[in-house]
């Protein structure tokens, strides 16, 4: 790994408005919200910091120069040849999924998500009055979970308009393959489901795995689906709150668009000029991260494995994200809590709780090693003198 980037460095995130750092007691080590402990790359900085200069911040008008930079980004590191009108620039992924499902589906419609999976997907059938149906992910014996395409076609009825896809999958960190995800989308087209697919975590995937754009599958697909992506996740400027969708067919975006009204507005000024300077300067540094995650979810596998009695975990291949079955250390958990119970109290470590993100999670903690490996080791280190009692 290049000695540009420091990665070791440890910085007080404390009292600086900061979520992931000041939700948790000040004892308490967070290992919970997707938000790396790492600086975003210096290019990154500097396209604020001269932004800030020039002092004037009225309403913005890009051009097309943020939404050539989204699709110079996914040709390079995903070889998907978009054009540039394809892309929709939003405030946040969640943003998106809310608003494709206000956009193509209406109360008394199905929409489908597999979990356990990120927690917000799980509110999105509530919030437009629609009907959540759920397919399951199932884990395969090498603890890695898997899609049974049968049991997804059996999930699917009439009603069901829209499908929730999130790949690379959170919480698990599965990175599907084309297999996997070319039998979804084949079902959906067959049943005309519309596939929304989340890919925030899309650049983070490690050796071994590639991360394929479910829309680059084939035209017909592409016509059906909207993605999702962000270099929130990916440089971690999650907080600048800018991200994109990712629509081909004309009609498809024109009814997205329209499914604003009035309540999802533009991307901010500084948001959209780092989104630019992340796709168009940051992967010399995203290489040098994934090296250096990938040595981190290493290291913590191997630690679960020798050190901590009663909890699995199967090795993630891409997010910066663990998912740690502890069901056979049966521990309570208090309803509601923000934080796993026992973790937060006994190790003083912040953990979510698996059931957060909604069935199959309960007995799960999901684990952020986006840190430096000193912050890494003490968390491990905790949990451990708590699982000794």
């Amino acid at each position: 790994m290049s000695n540009k980037f420091n990665f070791d460095e440890l910085i007080n995130r404390r009292d600086t408005d900061c979520a992931k750092w000041d939700l948790p007691e000040p004892d308490m080590l967070p290992m919970w919200v997707a938000d790396m402990d790492f600086r975003s790359p210096a290019e990154v900085q500097e396209a604020l910091l001269e932004a800030v200069r020039h002092g004037v911040f009225g309403y913005p008008h890009f051009g097309d120069c943020v939404q050539e930079a989204v699709a110079d980004w996914v040709l390079a590191r995903h070889g998907w040849r978009i054009s540039p009108e394809s892309v929709v620039l939003l405030p946040g992924v969640v943003t998106g999924f809310n608003l494709a499902a206000n956009a193509f589906a209406r109360p008394g419609d199905g929409l489908l998500v597999q979990p356990p999976t990120y927690g917000p997907f799980l509110r999105v059938a509530e919030n437009f009055n629609l009907i959540q149906q759920e397919n399951v992910l199932a884990q395969g014996e090498d603890g890695q979970y898997q899609v049974d395409l049968d049991a997804f076609e059996a999930a699917i009825t009439p009603q069901t308009r829209i499908f929730m896809l999130c790949n690379p999958q959170n919480p698990t960190g599965r990175v599907f393959t084309r297999e996997e995800l070319a039998g979804m989308a084949e079902i959906c087209l067959r049943h005309d489901v519309l596939i929304c697919s989340d890919e925030i975590h899309s650049d983070l995937v490690y050796r071994g795995h590639q991360h394929l754009p479910l829309a680059m599958l084939d035209a017909e697909i592409s016509a059906k689906t909207v993605t999702l992506l962000a270099p929130s996740k990916t440089f971690n400027i999650a907080g600048l709150k800018s991200s994109a969708a990712i629509i081909e067919d004309q009609d498809l975006r024109e009814q997205f668009e329209a499914a604003r009204q009035g309540m999802v507005g533009f991307v901010n000024a500084l948001g959209a000029e780092a989104m630019r300077a992340a796709y168009l300067h940051g992967a010399p540094w995203l290489d040098a991260l994934l090296v250096y995650l990938e040595a981190n979810r290493d290291y913590l596998m191997e630690f679960v494995r020798e050190r901590m009695p009663g909890v699995e975990a199967a090795a993630p291949q891409g997010t910066f994200l663990a998912w740690l079955d502890c069901r056979a250390l049966e521990l309570t958990q208090q309803e509601g809590a923000l934080f796993n119970s026992f973790f937060a109290q006994k190790a003083r470590v912040a953990l979510n709780d698996g059931g957060w993100f909604g069935r199959g999670g309960k007995g799960f903690v999901r684990l952020n090693f986006g840190c430096p490996r000193s912050t890494l080791i003490e968390a491990l280190e905790r949990i451990e003198r708590a699982l000794a009692g």
